[in-house]
């Protein structure tokens, strides 16, 4: 995307917050879209302490918006994410790396309590930390093609972090994922969709507004719903079936007491288009 389309991009949609931290991680609310971008495109988007930390920051204050209906991740420039930026680890390898996944991490778990979804859009290199951040940090991915994507870390004999480890053998099984954590091989984005790492390729040219298509879907959605199915489905491969059964009837109850499902029965009865508000 060009610097001039964009600008005139938000100046048609931005209602909320100019850009925050103009450093190394953008984060802004657009409507009910927040945005959280990765700004390092000189370095591929590679995480230091600088990154990790406004990734931080950007994922408390979403998580502090009650206005939010679905994140939008991205990152600036050729790539989405390298992975982490090891010549920031060279000097002090373990106070660094400390630094870098306690910040990742605990930004992390802010997206994964969300009830807004989250939704990313790729292209370029998604590797290491940036592989983990996307696959348990998005619930919807796009890719564009050409996109690239390797777990990476045993490349500089590492093991890995940003919840690789939890997500990669849900998504596709347990030796699978071992192949591609070991191997460390790079696979293009037909071969990522048909192993479940994405749920869409697209032109290059087309990455914004597919994206943008899925995030207003979202926006337009019953958010506390959202909330509700995504923690219940994150937490169903650790939970036993008849508690799976409890927490889903516990989480209708709750959803039941919402506006938007009193609207959204109206609508079924009406025969008409239910209008959510996320409440």
């Amino acid at each position: 995307m060009t610097a001039p389309f964009f600008h005139r991009l938000m100046a048609r949609h931005m209602t909320y917050l100019d850009k925050q931290d103009e450093g190394a991680v953008q984060h802004w609310r657009e409507g009910a879209i927040a945005h959280l971008r990765f700004n390092r495109p000189q370095a591929l988007n590679a995480i230091d302490i600088d990154l990790a930390d406004g990734f931080l920051r950007a994922c408390n204050d979403i998580a502090a918006d009650p206005e939010v209906r679905a994140v939008w991740i991205s990152g600036e420039g050729r790539a989405f994410m390298a992975g982490g930026d090891i010549a920031a680890m060279h000097g002090d390898p373990i106070r660094t790396a400390d630094r870098l996944i306690s910040s990742m991490h605990v930004g992390l778990r802010r997206l994964a309590h969300l009830d807004a979804p989250v939704i990313a859009s790729v292209q370029g290199a998604v590797a290491g930390g940036g592989l983990g951040l996307l696959l348990g940090g998005a619930d919807l991915i796009v890719a564009a093609e050409g996109t690239r994507f390797s777990v990476a870390y045993p490349l500089i004999g590492a093991s890995c972090d940003c919840s690789t480890s939890w997500a990669l053998p849900r998504l596709v099984g347990l030796h699978r994922a071992l192949e591609l954590a070991l191997l460390s091989d790079t696979i293009d984005a037909p071969e990522a969709l048909r192993l479940g790492l994405c749920n869409r390729v697209v032109r290059q040219v087309d990455l914004e507004a597919e994206t943008r298509r899925l995030v207003e879907r979202i926006v337009a959605g019953p958010t506390l719903a959202y909330g509700r199915l995504r923690r219940l489905i994150r937490a169903s491969l650790n939970t036993g079936f008849a508690d799976q059964l409890d927490a889903e009837a516990a989480a209708f109850r709750e959803s039941a007491a919402t506006g938007d499902f009193r609207e959204g029965v109206s609508a079924f009865l009406d025969k008409r288009v239910p209008k959510f508000t996320g409440n």
